[in-house]
């Protein structure tokens, strides 16, 4: 490691987010001091963000003498993430999830790749398995925050990341406070023109319960993607709803023409219509935005 490598090295806050997690946050703590101890950083903190857990994780997490912020009720993954970043006492910061499936040894990779010049680094997961259904909406969700950022994304909501404190600040009111946090920033830092780069790291089993619910976390992530998007770059979203009305009008016109349907017909002239108010308040929205953005 470099001279310059070390120098922004010299002073780290490493965010753990916890809820419920008493089987494994012991072991992630020791492994962070143990990664601090190995990069040799002296200036750093571990801040375990306690998340209303209801088990011993707030004990537990006393007994190895890091930085705790403890929450009375459960408010979720980004409430927790933001209010850790909001606290940390320096600029270059680590996140990583407290069930223990980020190997924190292979953060000195990510380090590596930060230091040329990127304003986000992301750990890609390898060897993360999942269920059929699971790994079908992903892909979906995948695609839509894709269109969304205009870029390729190879892991859309990894929880192992480095960014600066400074600059992710501008934006954490427009990012989500659930499980969709670490996805909304990540658009949130393409669609302002940010370097974000992406880094495979080995994703391991997780200790104890999953907290995400498959259906109801992967609609609020949808929401959230739409209501990013609409916020950083409404034409893009008008644009997508005017394209699905035209694909629907086209195939009421095919519907007139081959099978004789005046229904069909009038679907067409509709959706025409439809897509020509959509695009307009889209062009409202976005001129909105430059005038207020001034």
């Amino acid at each position: 490691m470099d001279v310059n490598s070390e120098k922004k090295l010299a002073m780290v806050s490493l965010l753990i987010p916890a809820f419920n997690e008493e089987e494994s946050i012991v072991d992630t703590i020791e492994n962070a001091k143990l990664l601090f101890k190995n990069l040799k950083i002296r200036n750093f903190e571990i801040i375990v963000i306690n998340d209303g857990s209801t088990d011993k994780t707030l004990e537990y997490t006393k007994k190895t003498g890091v930085k705790i912020i403890s929450h009375p009720q459960n408010l979720g993954y980004g409430f927790s993430l933001k209010n850790g970043i909001k606290n940390a006492k320096f600029k270059t910061i680590i996140i990583t999830d407290a069930d223990h499936t980020y190997p924190l040894d292979e953060v000195p990779k990510l380090f590596s790749e930060y230091n040329k010049g990127f304003d986000m680094v992301v750990g890609k997961r390898i060897g993360y398995r999942e269920s059929v259904i699971k790994a079908t909406l992903r892909k979906i969700l995948k695609l839509v925050v894709e269109f969304a950022a205009g870029r390729k994304i190879p892991d859309i909501n990894s929880g192992l990341r480095i960014f600066n404190r400074d600059t992710i600040k501008e934006y954490l009111p427009h990012l989500c406070e659930t499980f969709s946090f670490t996805t909304s920033a990540t658009l949130a830092y393409m669609m302002n023109g940010k370097f974000v780069s992406y880094v495979p790291v080995n994703y391991g089993s997780r200790k104890g319960k999953s907290k995400v619910s498959l259906m109801r976390d992967s609609f609020k992530t949808i929401f959230y993607i739409m209501q990013t998007v609409t916020y950083y770059n409404p034409l893009k979203i008008f644009m997508l709803f005017a394209f699905v009305c035209i694909f629907f009008s086209l195939l009421g016109f095919l519907g007139s023409v081959f099978f004789n349907l005046n229904s069909g017909f009038f679907l067409g002239i509709g959706g025409l219509l439809i897509a020509l108010v959509t695009i307009s308040i889209g062009l409202l929205a976005d001129l909105l935005k430059q005038i207020l953005n001034k």
